[in-house]
């Protein structure tokens, strides 16, 4: 790909320059206390923005949380992302209390050279989201002004044409910080010619979520693993009941057709942990996958299938992993996505988690994140990249 770097980017001098990163700092805050319960896609982007405060830039760091209407909501402030963000970078963040207002002028307005400034949600513009190209570009157009460059380190952003992934570069000179290049990289490694035996693993609640990273990876891996909400489906296709587990009936017939093409490739489970309710409390055992109640629930893959996995696991060369195996977040359900986990961080493979709730669960489950080769930051970005997609907000980088 034709695309500026940081490192272009500093060898021009940027000490003084007002420099617009957008990051995704998108991070999960609890309800009641609004504190941060996973601070990784902040640390994700420091490297970038340690060079640039090193180099003596004026840093402009934008960035959306949660889904906001278009409008301020508190629920969705990035002030305590502010907060945790200073604390990282060991200096004071300096933060506007809205998007390209007075508040974002006057704040960019009084950085000194190596300091840090970060603007108030994106999403409470409407322009940040907007389908309209000439509200979007109003948008970017107040958000340029800001700064004299633009860096690109939100790879979880960069499947979006919203104003401030897919607008901005138009208007700035824009190179990709050093987290979007690796995401880049690595996902270039998969989707190139991986070592093999290649295996992947996904799980997560629906299969028409990954139907299309299924029908684009199968002619590629050596074994597909499906666990997750989503082999209830699969063994639908193959004649079993479930119970009352998560369903797409209207998918039945697509899995029983990937059944067929795949050859053997997809492996599901034997065995599940099946519950009364979905509740973290419920009465649960495990039971055939073949044999699920009528009245229970699948909940999390079985010990049977964790060790079958594992098997797969550890002779492969390249594992691409994307899903939880179980309702993690429960701890009566969380064995699957652990035995997993575990058996993927100790196999001499390269090894990536492919972001979002895999990623959320590597660290709920307090699991060494540097036993992986690479932990994405963007889930649904790197789904769309293995399935071949154009990135807008990569193919802002490369015009």
């Amino acid at each position: 790909m034709n695309i500026r770097t940081l490192d272009d980017l500093l060898a021009e001098e940027v000490t003084g320059r007002r420099v617009l990163v957008r990051a995704d700092l998108n991070v999960p805050l609890d309800t009641q206390t609004g504190q941060i319960t996973d601070d990784g896609r902040i640390r994700a982007v420091l490297p970038t923005l340690g060079a640039l405060v090193q180099a003596g830039a004026k840093v402009v760091v934008c960035s959306h949380l949660g889904r906001p209407k278009g409008s301020p909501d508190p629920a969705f402030s990035l002030r305590p992302v502010a907060g945790r963000l200073g604390e990282l970078l060991g200096a004071p963040v300096h933060f506007a209390e809205d998007t390209v207002g007075d508040s974002a002028r006057s704040t960019v307005a009084g950085l000194a050279d190596g300091q840090v400034a970060l603007l108030e949600n994106l999403r409470f513009n409407p322009g940040e989201t907007s389908k309209d190209e000439a509200q979007r570009g109003a948008f970017a157009d107040q958000l340029a002004a800001l700064a004299d460059a633009y860096v690109d380190d939100a790879f979880g952003a960069v499947h979006r044409r919203h104003a401030s992934v897919y607008d901005v570069p138009a208007r700035l000179p824009h190179v990709a910080g050093r987290l979007v290049l690796r995401e880049v990289e690595v996902l270039g490694t998969l989707t190139g010619e991986p070592d093999r035996p290649y295996v992947v693993v996904l799980g997560g609640s629906k299969v028409s979520d990954k139907l299309a990273v299924i029908e684009a990876l199968l002619p590629k891996v050596d074994r597909l693993l499906v666990g997750g909400g989503m082999c209830f489906t699969f063994l639908k296709a193959q004649g079993h009941e479930v119970g009352s587990s998560l369903l797409e009936e209207e998918m039945v017939e697509t899995c029983r057709s990937l059944l067929e093409r795949a050859g053997g490739k997809i492996m599901l489970p034997v065995d599940v942990v099946a519950a009364d309710a979905f509740a973290p409390d419920a009465p649960h055992d495990t039971v055939r996958a073949d044999g699920i109640p009528s009245k229970r629930v699948g909940l999390d893959i079985g010990p049977e299938t964790v060790a079958g996995f594992a098997a797969a696991l550890r002779g492969a060369r390249t594992i691409f992993w994307n899903g939880p195996m179980g309702v993690f977040e429960m701890a009566a359900f969380a064995h699957g996505t652990r035995g997993v986990a575990e058996a993927i961080a100790n196999a001499d493979a390269f090894t990536v988690v492919g972001g979002g709730d895999s990623a959320a669960a590597v660290r709920a489950l307090g699991l060494d994140e540097q036993a992986f080769s690479h932990i994405s930051t963007g889930g649904g970005a790197s789904l769309e990249y293995l399935e071949g997609k154009t990135l807008p907000g990569i193919a802002a980088l490369e015009n």
